[in-house]
């Protein structure tokens, strides 16, 4: 799958109003913006990560990937009169099996907090996933983000299997 200008334009827009939102709501509070920039990570380390394989996880990002693609190229083509055309830049990054068992940690973490945790950060959680995800495969940020996040999920990973292995 390969992501358009449009969908990363949508992912920079999402990630663009939460700062408005926590310059302007939450007067600059560090607190208020954790949980947004945790899933943000989260929803790049899982396109990095899942998008392309077979699992629940690579299909959700696929998903969400797609329906970000669309709308925001409907945004840049049909609403501003632009163009939107591929810029894609990553692909999938190689975890060890640890580092796959941190993802799916993660994973469980980010539904326990949708499911049980404040009403306030559900937004957070999900916008800011799908930002992770739209912004996940351009040029930039793939190159920028893809060694750190891999390298510290299989460090961590390191450890768990370490742990329990």
């Amino acid at each position: 799958m390969a992501i358009n200008l449009g969908g990363v334009t949508l992912g920079v827009a999402i990630v663009l109003a939460f700062v408005m939102r926590w310059i302007m709501k939450e007067k600059r509070r560090l607190a208020a913006l954790v949980p947004f920039v945790l899933s943000l990570l989260y929803g790049m380390l899982a396109a990095l990560a899942a998008l392309g394989s077979w699992s629940v996880l690579g299909a959700t990002t696929w998903v969400a990937l797609w329906a970000g693609n669309v709308a925001g190229y409907t945004g840049l083509v049909w609403g501003i009169g632009g163009t939107a055309p591929d810029v894609t830049r990553a692909q999938q990054i190689a975890l060890t099996p640890g580092g796959y068992a941190i993802v799916a940690l993660f994973t469980v973490a980010l539904f326990a907090l949708l499911w049980w945790g404040p009403q306030q950060h559900k937004g957070k959680l999900l916008f800011g996933a799908l930002a992770g995800i739209l912004v996940a495969l351009s040029g930039t940020v793939a190159g920028i983000a893809a060694v750190p996040l891999g390298s510290g999920v299989n460090m961590a990973g390191a450890a768990f299997t370490g742990m329990f292995g």
